[in-house]
């Protein structure tokens, strides 16, 4: 006979709190346990395409930058191929195309550096336009946040994306494109990601 367990409530939820960084991300909060920890460099030195930085930050509903957010980034390679075992296609050696990064305690900016990726296929014989996927969690927010980066320069491919043009508003698919700098010789990708109010970034339930 099957127990009856309808008088047991739901464990309430809870952000992430402050600890979140020591078993994450150990190096940046202090703590050498790893030999290789996943880090900012998400393509590795022999991957192929054009390098750049993306950089931004985490804004709350009341305009501040959120300090204490841990960022997690999962993209394909310069041939739009991912890491995974189900991919058609290679990856270079030493391509992860997976990263985690923390923002800075003082200023709240986060960056990291990688390739940009390529097209990659999406359902029904679509093709996505380059993208980084990205996920946030920190301190206030009860369930991690699923976002995409898109680019700017990719204007043509990100009018037939699929993913995109599931977002009726114009002005809530700009909240998900990053805007394209030369910085020292560096290309830098700015993405600044908001939580709440004006602004608000579109995340995904996924």
């Amino acid at each position: 006979m099957a127990q009856d367990l309808s008088y047991l409530k739901e464990t309430p939820s809870q952000t992430a709190g402050p600890y979140v960084h020591i078993g994450l991300a150990p190096g940046a909060a202090g703590f050498d346990i790893y030999d290789q920890e996943l880090g900012k460099d998400i393509a590795g030195p022999k991957a192929a395409g054009e390098r750049i930085t993306v950089q931004g930050i985490v804004i709350d509903g009341t305009g501040s930058p959120i300090k204490d957010v841990l960022l997690e980034a999962w993209q394909a390679n310069a041939d739009g191929v991912y890491a995974h075992p189900e991919s058609d296609g290679e990856v270079e050696d030493g391509f992860r195309g997976f990263g985690r990064v923390i923002t800075e305690f003082e200023t709240g900016e986060w960056s990291f550096d990688t390739v940009k990726p390529g097209p990659v296929p999406g359902r029904n014989g679509t093709t996505q336009a380059p993208h980084i996927n990205l996920w946030v969690v920190a301190r206030g927010i009860n369930l991690g946040l699923n976002t995409r980066l898109y680019f700017d320069d990719e204007a043509e491919a990100n009018a037939a994306d699929p993913v995109l043009n599931v977002i009726e508003w114009e002005n809530r698919r700009a909240t998900l494109i990053a805007k394209r700098t030369v910085q020292d010789g560096k290309i830098i990708y700015r993405f600044d990601i908001r939580v709440q109010g004006d602004g608000e970034t579109v995340f995904f339930d996924i």
